[in-house]
């Protein structure tokens, strides 16, 4: 059983090293396979990635992306680092990923990442004067 995915007008997708567009329909694909798959809205560039977390998650979505993902371990652990100095109160977070990200389970790290930019945007909100 391959994975089932629905693609709006327009929207994006990667699958494998593909970047896939869709055309003015909606569309449903079969992907069947081991290959890495990731929508359009959990997509982050270098340009989006603008907060301390935001590039904890961009190293991981390129390890999970690629053939070698041992290649972005060293930038990963050196934001790693300096988000548990600045931020204590994310390393039970970061404990997840990284779990994930020792055995591999590069998609399983993103979803915990995901959170961890939900509890990074749930601290700057508190942070901002009202």
């Amino acid at each position: 059983m391959g994975l089932k995915v629905e693609l709006k007008p327009g929207e994006r997708i990667i699958i494998g090293n593909s970047l896939v567009t869709n055309g003015d329909q909606r569309t449903r694909l079969m992907i069947e396979g081991d290959v890495p798959v990731l929508r359009e809205k959990d997509i982050l560039t270098t340009e989006t990635a603008d907060t301390p977390c935001k590039k904890i998650y961009l190293a991981v979505q390129l390890m999970y992306l690629s053939d070698n993902p041992q290649q972005f371990h060293d930038v990963y652990f050196r934001l790693l680092k300096d988000v548990i100095v600045a931020a204590p109160s994310t390393w039970n977070y970061l404990d997840r990923i990284n779990n994930q990200i020792l055995t591999n389970s590069f998609y399983k790290a993103l979803k915990e990442a995901q959170q961890l930019l939900r509890y990074e945007q749930e601290i700057l909100s508190n942070d901002q004067p009202r």
